[in-house]
C-alpha cells in the first residue's frame, strides 16, 4: 500500500461519498473523468468502481488524451480504462460529466469546460500547489458544485493525512495480513460518516471558523479531528477481522477504542468517570447567557452527547437567530 496511491483513492471515496449525498446523485448513474493516468488515479478509479460507479461511466486521459480503443500506445494498466465512447479531449470528455478528478498538471481544467458539466457537479482538482481550476475561479463560474482541491488554504482538503496513519494502526492492532478493499473501504465510509457529525470547538478554533457544518464545504473531516484515530483505526480492524485476515482479532471493541485516545493523550479517567455518571442519569442544567454562540455551542455539544439536558436562558428570538445562523444542533431543547 502506498499513501499517495490507496491513501488518496480512500480519503478522495469519503468525499465522493459525501459529495453525492448533497447533490443527490447515485454513484451508479454518474458521469466521472479521471484526468490523469498514474498509479494514484488507477487507485482512485478502482475504489470507485468498488463503491458502485460503472465502468462504462468512466474516462481516463492521459497527457495525450483520452484512453479510448483508438489508442495503440498503452500499457496494460492503462488498457483496462478504455472507454468506447468517441472522444479524444478533454473538453469532449467533460462535457455532461458529473464528475472531474485531476490528478495531473495545473489550469488544465478551463472555465468552458467547467460550465459544460452536468448540473450540481462534482469537482475534486488535487494537482498541487496549483490546482486543475482555482478554487475561487471554479466556484465564480459556477455556484452548483461541490469542490475540492490539495490545498489546505481550501474548503475540502483532500489530505491523506486523515487515513494513512489510523488505516495501519487498524491493521497493525489486529495484525492483518494485508490491506485490503474491504478495509479500503470501511476507512472511507467511516470519514464519511465522521463529517456529518458536530464538529468539536478545538476544529473549529484550528481553523478559525465558527461552526463548521456537513455541506458543500465541509465533505470531509479535517486533520485536526481527534476522533480520526476512534472513527478509522476500529473500522478498518473491524473490516480486517469481517474478511478473515486478522491474526489477532479484537473482542473488547470500547478497550480498545480508549486504548487509541490514550496514544493521542486524550484520554482521563476522572474526566470519563463523570461523562459516564452524567450519562447514566442526565441532568437539567440552565445555561445562562444562552444570547451568545460559545454558550450555544455549549449546550449543543452537552446535549449531542447526553450528558446534561440544557436549558437556555435568554430571549428567545436572538437564541433562535444565532442557532440558525451557526446551524446548530439544539432541536428539542
Amino acid at each position: 500500500m502506498h499513501d499517495d496511491q490507496h491513501g488518496t483513492a480512500i480519503i478522495t471515496s469519503a468525499g465522493l461519498l459525501n459529495a453525492l449525498e448533497i447533490t443527490g446523485k447515485k454513484i451508479e448513474d454518474i458521469k466521472i473523468v479521471v484526468n490523469g493516468a498514474g498509479a494514484a488515479s488507477v487507485s482512485c478509479t478502482r475504489l470507485y468502481i468498488a463503491l458502485g460507479a460503472k465502468p462504462e461511466n468512466i474516462i481516463m486521459l492521459d497527457s495525450r488524451g483520452v484512453l479510448n480503443k483508438d489508442r495503440t500506445d498503452l500499457n496494460e494498466s492503462k488498457k483496462a480504462f478504455i472507454t468506447d465512447r468517441p472522444v479524444h479531449t478533454l473538453e469532449e470528455a467533460v462535457k455532461d460529466a458529473d464528475m472531474f478528478l485531476g490528478l495531473s498538471v495545473g489550469g488544465v481544467l478551463k472555465k468552458e469546460m467547467l460550465r459544460s458539466m452536468a448540473p450540481r457537479p462534482i469537482v475534486f482538482a488535487l494537482a498541487n500547489p496549483i490546482p486543475e481550476i482555482s478554487y475561487d475561479e471554479a466556484m465564480a463560474t459556477r455556484d452548483d458544485l461541490v469542490m475540492a482541491t490539495g490545498r489546505s488554504d481550501f474548503p475540502n482538503q483532500i489530505n491523506n493525512v486523515l487515513g494513512f496513519p489510523f488505516i495501519f494502526r487498524g491493521a497493525l492492532d489486529v495484525r492483518a495480513t494485508a490491506i485490503n478493499e474491504v478495509m479500503k473501504l470501511a476507512a472511507s465510509r467511516a470519514l464519511a460518516r465522521l463529517a456529518k457529525e458536530p464538529v468539536p470547538e478545538e476544529v473549529n478554533l484550528a481553523f478559525n471558523v465558527q461552526n463548521l457544518k456537513f455541506g458543500r464545504e465541509y465533505i470531509i473531516p479535517k486533520p485536526t479531528d481527534p476522533r480520526l484515530i476512534e472513527r478509522v483505526a476500529p473500522a478498518v480492524a473491524k473490516a480486517a477481522i469481517d474478511s478473515g485476515i486478522a491474526k489477532n482479532p479484537i473482542t473488547d471493541w470500547p478497550a480498545y477504542i480508549e486504548s487509541l485516545r490514550k496514544r493521542l493523550g486524550l484520554s482521563n479517567k476522572l474526566k470519563m468517570q463523570m461523562k459516564a455518571a452524567c450519562k447514566r442519569a442526565p441532568k437539567k442544567v440552565v445555561l445562562a447567557d444562552a444570547q451568545h454562540y460559545k454558550m450555544l455551542k455549549a449546550a449543543e455539544i452537552v446535549h449531542n452527547e447526553k450528558m446534561a439536558i440544557p436549558v437556555l436562558l435568554g430571549d428567545r428570538e436572538v437564541i433562535e437567530k444565532i442557532i440558525r445562523e451557526n446551524e446548530l444542533e439544539l432541536d428539542g431543547v
